[in-house]
Formats: C-alpha cells, structure tokens, sequence
C-alpha cells in the first residue's frame, strides 16, 4: 500500500487482492457463493446463522429478551457463522442472505414456506411485530421516535465500524488522514447520542426499544474500550450520558446472555458458539465444554 498523499487512483479500477490487509481472504468486489454447503437446521421454528459482532449481538439481545418476556415461540436455534473462514459464502448461506453478511435469520413457522430474513434492523422489526410489537413503543410519537433511532444506527455505524475501527484497528497502515476524518465523525455520533440521552433514560424515551439493543453493540460497547481498544483514543470518558444509558443496558439479564451468543473469542466462560436451548448458557460455554 503507498502513502495516501502519494497514491493516484488508476483510470480503471481493477481488483488487486493482496490490497485487502487484514481480510484478504474474504473481501471480494463480487457477491455469490463460493462453495457449496448447505446450513444446519435444528428444532426450533426460528433460525440464527450469526457472529457476535455488534449487529449480531443486537438480534440475540432481542431474542433474549423476549424469552424474558415469556414469549416461547422465541426459542431459537444460533449457529456460529465464521467469517474470516468464508462461512458466509457458502451456497446455504448465500440462499439466505445474498448479501453474505452476518446476521440472517429463517423462520421455518410461516405458511407456505419458511421466511428469511436479513440486515439486523429488519430482524429486530420482523420480531417485534411477530410477538405483538414487543419493545416498539405502542404510541406513534414513542414507535416513531424509536424507529428514529434504529435507523439512525443503521446509517452511522458503517462510520464507525467502516470507517473508524478500520483504519484505527485494521488497516495495513496507520494512515492520518482516515484516522482523523472518522474519529471526527465518531466523537460526532457519541456527542448527539450524549445530548440526547441527558433527556431520555433511553433513546426512545422511557421504555426500553429496540433502538437501544440496535445502539448498545456499538456505541455502548464502544463507551466501555471493548472494541477497537480506543477508549483513550475517543475520550469516552467524556460522554457520561451514554456511559449512564450503556451500563443501564449491560445490567439486564437478556443483554449478558445475548452477547454470550455465537461468540469465539474472549474468557471461554462468555463464550457459547452455539445456543440451541436455554439450558446452554450453564452448560456449554466454552469453560464447561473444554472439562467435558
């Protein structure tokens, strides 16, 4: 990779794929499949292929919480999907999700066929509205401002994640221009968050939404330096609001077990790669299993 003040776009753009840095092996500038390999399918109506990024930690959050909630028809079967292996290109795989992202869901209870789902804001849509609105507020001003929210995450994190973690974290190079440009821009979408959460107990205001497991991934997980180790960096310390609003969210039950899902990486004790039953949280992390 050359100095960014040195490099001249070519006329015609052409892949080159030792240019990918860090995920090489998975960045491609066409979509498909790549191998043929269907997907596990196990016994509950609802189906999670996912990785516990931020966007995949939003879905289980959601899920978790509705189980709290007593809604049974959530219990859901999670497979690991491991991207930086190509899971995600698989023929199964790309069937779901023609986009090849993490996460996709299949619910196998809808009449004729089973129904995908992907994109993570439209999972936590799709199961607020199949078990009765659940964390939508039921006023228009309240769903409106949620979905306000929701949609907000959905156009800024690519900043955030895209932007900043990619050239603060990943990139081949530390390269000062990027670096500067997108930690503007993150120190800018914690600050609107911080304004509005010195008002609002959540983003909705006070009833706990979906905007907020939308939000948490990213910018809770972020306040606390659990990803991209730039708590420093970003002065989190600084945005109490959304430190006050983040450990609110961290405390809830549904919220530790989400984030346990499909995770393969950090203490083994957090760590449950599959979750088929509730059970799974006691007996199969990581920790237990390597004792078995």
């Amino acid at each position: 990779m050359t100095d960014s003040n040195t490099y001249v776009p070519p006329k015609v753009w052409t892949w080159d794929k030792a240019s990918g840095g860090q995920f090489a092996n998975i960045n491609r500038p066409i979509s498909g499949p790549t191998h043929d390999k269907e997907l596990p399918v196990g016994k509950h109506p609802l189906q999670l292929y996912s990785l516990a990024t931020p966007n995949g930690v939003k879905v289980t959050m959601m899920l978790e919480e509705l189980l709290a909630l007593g809604h049974k028809g959530a219990e859901y079967d999670a497979w690991l999907i491991k991207i930086q292996e190509g899971d995600q290109f698989s023929s199964g795989y790309v069937k779901i999700n023609p986009n090849s992202k993490i996460p996709v869901m299949v619910d196998h209870s809808t009449k004729p066929s089973p129904t995908r789902v992907f994109e993570s804001a439209s999972i936590l849509l799709y199961l607020s509205e199949k078990f009765g609105g659940a964390f939508v507020p039921k006023d228009h001003t309240g769903r409106t401002e949620a979905l306000n929210w929701l949609f907000w995450q959905m156009g800024s994190a690519p900043y955030l994640g895209g932007g900043f973690g990619h050239f603060y974290a990943y990139a081949p190079t530390k390269m000062e221009y990027p670096i500067n440009r997108f930690a503007m821009e993150a120190k800018r979408q914690l600050d609107v968050l911080d304004k509005h959460l010195a008002e609002h107990q959540y983003l909705a205001g006070k009833e706990y939404s979906i905007a907020d497991m939308a939000v948490w991934p990213w910018y809770g997980v972020l306040a606390f330096g659990k990803i991209y180790d730039a708590a420093e960096f970003l002065s989190v310390h600084e945005y109490k609001n959304v430190l006050r609003w983040a450990h609110e969210i961290e405390a809830r039950p549904g919220t530790k077990r989400g984030k346990m899902v499909n995770r393969s990486w950090g203490e083994p004790s957090e760590q449950l790669h599959e979750r088929h039953d509730a059970s799974d949280f006691e007996l199969r992390t990581q920790d237990k299993l390597a004792k078995s």
